[in-house]
C-alpha cells in the first residue's frame, strides 16, 4: 500500500467512462473496458441468467436454449411469404364474426382503451352498419354486445389502432415454406385514417371505397399475377433505402412493378381504373407497410412454440400496454405500460398532444427490418429523430448483439452487406441491457390524427 502512492499506476476502467477524463488529466495509463453488469445489476435476473447458462450441452457444444434459438431464427429466415389474395376479413381471418373486432397490441378492455383506440372502435361499428352514430356505437360497446380481441391471436396484424372488422378486406399472405397464413388490412393512405383513431364520414367513405372498389380489383390482379413474393420485394427495397416501417417508397413501387402488367390490363376497362391507380402509386407511399407487416407475421409465426427457445416472436402495443410473446411460451403475453416514443413532431404538435406508442407494426422488427435496418435507410433518419445516419448505422449494428443471427437473405449494402439482425433473444436483451429499437408513427391522444414519427425502445424489465 505504501508503494501505491509512489509508483506508476496502470488502470483498467470497468465501464466507468466518467473517470477517464481524470486519468487523462493526470497522464495515467489506462484501458477502458466497455462493460456493464449483466441484467443491469438486478440480483434476481442475474441469478436467473446464471442458472440458465448452466444448462447441459449436447454433443455439439450447444445448450438446449441455444439449439432452440438457432432453430427459431432459421425458421424466420427460411420463410417465403407470398401475397396470394385480398379477401373480406370474415372469409379468411380465424374467429371473425359480424359483431367481432380485432385490434392491435395485447388484449385490452374497452374501459381501459386509449382515445385513438376507442375512436377507431366507434368508427368500425358505424362502418359495419352496427351503429348509426357515435352515441349508439358507444352504448353498443358499453353493453358488451361486441366481442374483441388481439389481432395476433387470430393470425393477423394491423398498424397503430390496428382495427380489423367483419367487412374489411385484408391481405392474405401465405408462408410457402411452412404453410401458415397471416392477414393485415390495406393501408388507407394519408390524412384522417382509422388507424390513428379517426372516425368521420370521410374516413368511413374511404374504407368503403377500399372494400367495394380497390380490394376486388387488386385481388383480381393478384390472381392473374400468380401472387407476389414479399421477401424478394423487401430485399430489393433494403438496397434502395427503405427500412419498411417508416419508409416504404421503394417497396411500394417495387410491389407495383410485380403486378403492373395484369393491373394495367384490368384497369383499361374499369371506370375506376385511374382512381385506383392514383391511390396505389401516387397517393400512398406507405402502401407497402401493411404488406411488410403481414409478411413479417407470416415469417415469425413458425418460430412459435419451440421448446426452450427464448426468441421473441411478437412485440406489440395497444396504446396502454406494450406486450411481447416468447417462442417457448406460445401466445402468453408479457406486458408493461406503454411509453412515449422519442419523436419528431409535425408543426404545431408536441409530446403533450401525443398518445403513448401503439400498433402491431413492431412485428417487422421481429423479422429484422424496420428499426433494425435503419442503417440502410438514411432518408428516414430525420423523420424518426435518430439524429444522424451514423447513429442509425450504429443501431443496425448494435441489434446484432441481441439477436441470434444475421439474415443473408436481407443484406444491407451500406453496412458491408451485413444481413439484417434477426431473432431477438430476450436473454441477450436482459443480459446486455440493449433494447430493440423500433421505428414508429405517433398518434394524437385526442384529435385522432398523426402528430409525427419517432423511435421507441421499451424497458428490459
Amino acid at each position: 500500500m505504501g508503494r501505491l502512492g509512489t509508483e506508476k499506476v496502470n488502470v483498467v476502467s470497468l465501464g466507468l467512462e466518467e473517470f477517464t477524463p481524470a486519468l487523462d488529466d493526470t497522464g495515467t495509463t489506462y484501458v477502458h473496458l466497455d462493460w456493464k453488469p449483466p441484467a443491469q445489476g438486478k440480483e434476481k435476473l442475474t441469478d436467473l441468467l446464471f442458472r440458465l447458462s448452466l444448462a447441459p450441452e449436447d454433443g455439439n457444444g450447444q445448450t438446449a436454449i441455444e439449439r432452440a434459438n438457432d432453430e427459431a431464427a432459421k425458421r424466420i429466415m427460411d420463410g417465403q411469404p407470398v401475397l396470394i389474395g385480398v379477401k373480406p376479413a370474415h372469409e379468411v381471418v380465424p374467429g371473425m364474426e359480424k359483431k367481432t373486432i380485432f385490434h392491435a397490441g395485447p388484449p385490452v378492455a374497452w374501459k381501459d382503451m386509449c382515445g385513438p383506440m376507442r375512436g377507431a372502435f366507434l368508427g368500425a361499428l358505424i362502418y359495419e352498419g352496427l351503429a348509426a352514430d357515435y352515441d349508439e356505437a358507444e352504448k353498443l360497446m358499453d353493453s358488451g354486445a361486441i366481442s374483441y380481441d388481439s389481432n395476433h391471436l387470430h393470425d393477423a396484424v394491423g398498424p397503430m389502432t390496428g382495427l380489423i372488422s367483419y367487412s374489411m378486406p385484408v391481405f392474405v399472405v401465405e408462408n410457402q415454406t411452412f404453410g401458415n397464413r397471416a392477414y393485415c388490412t390495406i393501408n388507407e393512405g394519408i390524412g384522417k385514417v382509422m388507424r390513428f383513431g379517426a372516425n368521420s364520414a370521410e374516413v368511413i367513405q374511404r374504407l368503403k371505397w377500399i372494400e367495394k372498389v380497390f380490394a376486388p380489383l387488386l385481388d383480381e390482379t393478384l390472381q392473374k399475377a400468380g401472387g407476389v413474393n414479399l421477401k424478394n420485394v423487401m430485399a430489393q427495397a433494403l438496397a434502395m433505402g427503405d427500412e419498411m416501417h417508416q419508409r416504404n417508397v421503394a417497396a411500394s413501387l417495387n410491389f407495383f412493378k410485380q403486378i403492373c402488367v395484369p393491373f394495367t390490363e384490368i384497369i383499361k376497362t374499369d371506370p375506376n381504373g385511374v382512381e385506383v391507380m392514383e391511390f396505389l402509386v401516387k397517393k400512398n407511399e406507405q402502401f407497402f407497410l401493411n404488406l411488410a407487416m403481414a409478411g413479417s407475421k407470416a415469417l415469425a409465426d413458425p418460430a412459435r412454440n419451440i421448446p426452450h427457445s427464448t426468441v421473441v416472436t411478437a412485440m406489440s402495443r395497444n396504446g396502454v400496454e406494450f406486450g411481447l410473446n416468447i417462442s417457448a411460451l406460445g401466445y402468453e403475453w408479457f406486458n408493461a405500460p406503454c411509453k412515449m416514443p422519442q419523436a419528431m413532431y409535425f408543426p404545431g404538435f408536441s409530446e403533450k398532444d401525443a398518445n403513448p406508442d401503439m400498433g402491431d407494426s413492431t412485428i417487422v422488427e421481429c423479422a429484422g427490418i424496420g428499426g433494425f435496418a435503419m442503417g440502410c435507410a438514411p432518408a428516414v433518419v430525420n423523420f424518426v429523430g435518430a439524429g444522424s445516419v451514423s447513429v442509425a448505422y450504429d443501431y443496425s449494428m448494435k441489434m446484432g448483439e441481441i439477436t441470434v443471427a444475421r439474415n443473408a437473405n436481407l443484406p444491407m449494402p451500406n453496412l458491408d452487406f451485413a444481413g439484417a439482425a434477426t431473432g431477438i433473444d430476450i436473454m441477450k436483451v436482459v443480459a446486455t441491457g440493449i433494447l430493440p429499437v423500433i421505428n414508429t408513427g405517433v398518434a394524437h391522444r385526442g384529435a385522432r390524427r398523426r402528430t409525427g414519427g419517432g423511435r421507441y425502445r421499451h424497458s428490459a424489465d
